[in-house]
């Protein structure tokens, strides 16, 4: 069994963004080799997020608007977390959307189901963040 390791960058330019990163995750599968495994895909930050879901804007700012009313930004002091960073609600909206996606790899190519692809999302942005991609198999 081989393995692959990739680490990808991301500056999202705003405190809450959501991109689709599925291109750089099959660049990334191309490049490992491995024709049939699993690819992991795992936001390395507790206030960002990946998942899987349909590219679809009007149902990304459905995400923003209902994480927003689970976890509002503001009033800051509603959050015994907030101090040195006013990221709590960043912190809670990652678990709700959860931290990774693993992808099944068939034939060198992510195996999706109709619509699927893979999100990055951001919820305490405007400074350096990364992603880990990791692919097992032959």
């Amino acid at each position: 069994m081989k393995s692959f390791r990739k680490e990808l960058y991301f500056h999202a330019k705003t405190r809450r963004a959501y991109i689709n990163i599925t291109s750089q995750v099959e660049a990334a599968l191309a490049e490992s080799g491995i024709r049939e495994g699993l690819c992991l895909v795992n936001a390395m930050h507790i206030t960002a997020s990946v998942f899987v879901n349909d590219n679809e804007s009007g149902l990304h700012r459905d995400f923003d608007r209902w994480l927003e009313k689970l976890a509002p930004e503001k009033p800051y002091n509603q959050y015994e977390h907030n101090g040195y960073e006013d990221n709590a609600d960043a912190h809670l909206k990652r678990s709700v959307m959860g931290r990774e996606a693993v992808v099944a790899v068939t034939n060198g190519k992510l195996d999706f189901g109709t619509w699927e692809q893979i999100f990055y999302g951001e919820f305490d942005g405007m400074r350096d963040k990364r992603v880990l991609v990791k692919v097992i198999g032959e």
